[in-house]
């Protein structure tokens, strides 16, 4: 009876919230951005909203992408932010229709398609399904909205057929609206590159490691852009833009090594960028890290291929989790040290806490599961969580408990929300 009637209860909530979230929607003035695509949404989101900052009072929401983060952010943050001109929302696909229901509350005004790749390849299984899921947010537009689309990528431009919008386009194409040029990323130094639009050219630099980053880049600048914000604006936001935590992120250590932690992701068409960027890096010592790669657990082919990719590349490679045994590695490789198998994350940590050389690069590149970025923390924390996976979707600075051992994360977590509710009383009654 309890478990019925908390489901009820449940229901009702959620039902509420939906119905607070679609009146917030309806009351407000904001211009309302939504980002999808198989990769580089959460870069193009972040850094729009860093740039519509110089133009206006603007809420973003990226990462946390599901309707759940919707409905939240409509009928709890919107209503505590005042009066917002810009929303700009990451809508993510976990399955089949999955996008059209946020699509339908987020109603945007503007709708920006990145790539389409084959991810979540349970679900979708073809190209066409991952296109047409991402087309719902372009279907969902309002009356008089504007389509940001890749020229680059036929599934994207596809898009534009029988659309009622108008509709604007970025890419190193040449047909591009917002055409891509000189671009070029040699770690330490950060990508730049040229775009040109109707009104000129646009030299941009940041301080993101890789060059394909040009994408999210050029994504963001050109939504930007249509929707008037100067470029002196826009240069000057994309000049100190930072990597997100675990996307490329660069972790430097102090007379230790440098890493590129990028373990928030890791969908077999990242696995050639993530190589091409330790390729072109100027350093005289790099290590590469591969954990999982996404939708491929079970493939041997695929790591092995990856292996062969990485090998001529860095000093070191060191394959980890529970594929590390899929790579394939010659035994003359593993004889002379080129390449490492090792089961867990801490295993990994401990390996290169012995043999790290000041100042080398290390690519920690992996699906999230395995949560590779404890590897560059546990240089700067004590790090005591390191079991292999477990099974949170979040990166360990979001989580916050990686200086926690994992058994006790749930009493910790129950003492730490004891505390904040003791101290909310203390305020309430002045104690």
């Amino acid at each position: 009876m309890n478990t019925g009637l908390r489901r009820i209860r449940e229901a009702l909530t959620r039902r509420f919230r939906v119905y607070r979230a679609n009146r917030a929607r309806a009351r407000s003035s904001a211009i309302f951005i939504g980002i999808t695509g198989s990769s580089g949404k959460s870069t193009s989101a972040s850094l729009l909203g860093r740039i519509l900052a110089s133009h206006g009072t603007v809420h973003t929401q990226v990462l946390a992408n599901t309707m759940k983060s919707l409905v939240a952010t409509l009928y709890k943050r919107m209503g505590r932010a005042g009066k917002v001109d810009f929303v700009v929302f990451e809508a993510g696909a976990y399955g089949v229709d999955t996008i059209r229901p946020m699509a339908e509350m987020l109603k945007p005004h503007v709708a920006v398609v990145t790539m389409v790749r084959l991810e979540h390849f349970a679900s979708f299984r073809t190209l066409e399904n991952v296109a047409r899921e991402k087309r719902a947010l372009i279907d969902a537009l309002e009356p008089g909205g504007l389509a940001v689309l890749n020229a680059d990528d036929p599934h994207v431009m596809g898009m534009a057929s029988g659309l009622r919008h108008r509709f604007i386009t970025f890419g190193v194409s040449e047909i591009a609206d917002y055409r891509v040029s000189d671009v070029g990323a040699a770690y330490p130094d950060g990508l730049a590159l040229s775009i040109h639009w109707r009104s000129g050219k646009l030299e941009l630099k940041t301080h993101l490691p890789a060059e394909h980053f040009w994408l999210p880049v050029a994504a963001a600048v050109a939504t930007a852009l249509e929707l008037g914000v100067p470029k002196e604006n826009v240069q000057a936001a994309v000049a100190t833009f930072q990597p997100l935590l675990n996307r490329c992120e660069v972790v430097s250590v102090e007379g230790g090594p440098r890493f590129i932690v990028d373990s928030a992701k890791a969908p077999w068409h990242s696995i050639n960028l993530a190589l091409e960027m330790i390729a072109k890096a100027t350093v005289q010592r790099k290590r590469i890290v591969l954990g999982q790669i996404s939708d491929y657990g079970g493939s041997t082919r695929k790591y092995a291929q990856a292996y062969t990719a990485a090998r001529g590349l860095a000093d070191e490679i060191i394959y980890t989790g529970d594929n590390a045994h899929r790579s394939r590695a010659p035994q003359a490789d593993r004889e002379c040290g080129r390449f490492v198998e090792l089961r867990t994350p801490k295993d990994v940590s401990d390996h290169i806490k012995k043999t790290a050389v000041p100042g080398e690069l290390i690519l920690l590149k992996s699906a999230p599961n395995l949560h590779l970025e404890r590897v560059a923390l546990a240089w700067k924390h004590d790090v005591k969580c390191w079991i292999p996976a477990c099974g949170k979707k979040e990166g360990c600075q979001d989580c916050g408990l990686f200086e926690v051992p994992f058994e006790e994360h749930r009493e910790f977590t129950r003492n730490r929300r004891l505390e904040r509710r003791r101290q909310r009383f203390r305020r309430l009654f002045g104690g």
